[in-house]
C-alpha cells in the first residue's frame, strides 16, 4: 500500500526515516509486524528487535525467552556509551546526555574495553533497544533526529517502553485500529500483550511523556489513532522527560 504524501509526512515526523519494508515474525511468542531498515527489525516505529529474539516461526516457551526488569538494567544505574564519526550531530547526544545526568540517577561513561555498550550511529530514522541487551546495542540517528527525539530514544535504551504502551493503557485512551496504517497494528498493543516484561508506574498514563506517540502516529487517513476516552485530542512534547517520566526512572534506578 502507497502512502499519501500526508501520511508520510505524518510518519516521517513522528520516526523520520522509518518507512521499510513489511514483514512479520514471532517476538516473544506472539507474531509480529515490523519494519526491515537497513538489516534492522524495527517494532514500535523505533524499537529494535534484538536478532535472538526474532524467529520465523513460534519456537516453544522457555525462560530464557523473555527478559526480567533486573537483566535489561544498566548495572549501578550507567550506561556505558561510544559515539561514531557517522552521528550527524555530535552535539546534541551530548546535549541529551546532560538532559538525563541533571534530571535522572542514570550517568554516563566513554567505552573503554567494556562488552557491553551503547553505539551512537549515524543511520536511517532513530532507533533503539529497550533496555540493556548485554553486548554491543545501537542508538541509530539520523540527521532529522533533534535533541529531544535523543533523549526519548536513551529512555528506551534505560529500559522505558512507550508510555501507550502501559497494561492499564485503555482506562485513558482508546487506539482507533480502523485509521492505523497497514503493518503498523502491533505497534500499539501494550508490553503485555507481546509477552515483554514492565511495570506502571502511577495511578494515570502521562500525556506529557516524552516516550507518548501522538494522536496522529501511524495513521492511514488522516484520523486520529490515538484519543482520550472522551474523544478529544491531545499534544506530545519531545523537550524533555516529564516529571512522571523522571519519577519512573527512579523507581527502576534507586
Amino acid at each position: 500500500m502507497f502512502l499519501t504524501p500526508k501520511e508520510t509526512v505524518a510518519i516521517e515526523q513522528a520516526y523520520p526515516g522509518q518507512i521499510g519494508i513489511a514483514k512479520k515474525g514471532y517476538w516473544h511468542q506472539q507474531e509480529v509486524g515490523y519494519r526491515a531498515v537497513n538489516g534492522e527489525a524495527i517494532v514500535d516505529g523505533d524499537i529494535v528487535i534484538h536478532p535472538d529474539e526474532l524467529s520465523a516461526e513460534r519456537l516453544p516457551q522457555t525462560e530464557s525467552t523473555g527478559r526480567t526488569r533486573s537483566t535489561a538494567k544498566w548495572p549501578n544505574n550507567t550506561i556505558v556509551y561510544q559515539v561514531d564519526p557517522t552521528v550527524p550531530n555530535p552535539q546534541w547526544v551530548d546535549q541529551a546526555i546532560a538532559h538525563w545526568q541533571a534530571v535522572t540517577p542514570i550517568r554516563f561513561v566513554r567505552r573503554t574495553t567494556e562488552r557491553a555498550y551503547v553505539l551512537f550511529r549515524g543511520g536511517s530514522g532513530c532507533s533503539s533497544n529497550v533496555g540493556r541487551i548485554g553486548s554491543l546495542q545501537y542508538i541509530t540517528l539520523s540527521s532529522s533526529c533533534s535533541v529531544g527525539n535523543i533523549i526519548h530514544e536513551i529512555g528506551h535504551t534505560v529500559g522505558l517502553w512507550h508510555e501507550q504502551s502501559r497494561a492499564d493503557r485503555d482506562a485513558h485512551i482508546t487506539i482507533n485500529t480502523q485509521n492505523i496504517q497497514a503493518g503498523y497494528e502491533n505497534d500499539f498493543k501494550t508490553y503485555i500483550q507481546t509477552n515483554y516484561d514492565g511495570f506502571d508506574f502511577g495511578p494515570t498514563l502521562d500525556f506529557g511523556s516524552i516516550m507518548m506517540y501522538g494522536p496522529y502516529t501511524f495513521s492511514k487517513n488522516g484520523q486520529p489513532t490515538i484519543t482520550r476516552k472522551d474523544g478529544s485530542l491531545f499534544s506530545i512534547q519531545r523537550d524533555g522527560l516529564s516529571p512522571t517520566d523522571i519519577a519512573t526512572v527512579r523507581q527502576m534506578y534507586p
